[in-house]
């Protein structure tokens, strides 16, 4: 399959609106928005205190619904999207950075289009604690 300019716009805005989606059941820890932009197949892991944390939907949905929100502390949002790579006609990768919290979190989420809409399939993410994060002194 051959995909145009046209088609790429397309699938473009419409993954930048999941992406949308992602970010605000983030910020306002709603489990019932995330649950509509994860495939309900979809994988949650990380690595970063060196130990794999792997974790399916059926888990960490109720996780997010336990956690007081960022948006209930008034935290500023700091959600980026990096970059939106296809793969195929149905198959993506968007990177995301975002906060919850004092922890900055830099997100791969792997996208696929099935029955007609884009879904995240895997989240593998890092995240770094701002008060450890490094700091330019403007030398």
């Amino acid at each position: 399959m051959t995909v145009t300019r046209d088609d790429a716009t397309t699938e473009t805005a419409s993954i930048v609106q999941l992406l949308a989606q992602y970010f605000d059941g983030l910020y306002n820890s709603d489990a019932d928005l995330l649950a509509d932009v994860f495939h309900p197949q979809a994988i949650y892991a990380s690595a970063t205190d060196g130990t794999l944390t792997h974790l399916d939907m059926d888990t960490y949905l109720p996780i997010v619904a336990e956690r007081e929100s960022p948006a209930s502390r008034n935290e500023q949002r700091t959600d980026v999207v990096r970059s939106i790579d296809f793969v195929g006609p149905v198959t993506a990768l968007a990177q995301v950075e975002c906060s919850i919290g004092e922890k900055q979190f830099s997100d791969l989420l792997n996208l696929v289009r099935v029955d007609g809409r884009w879904q995240i399939i895997a989240k593998v993410f890092h995240y770094d604690i701002a008060a450890q994060l490094p700091t330019s002194t403007g030398d």
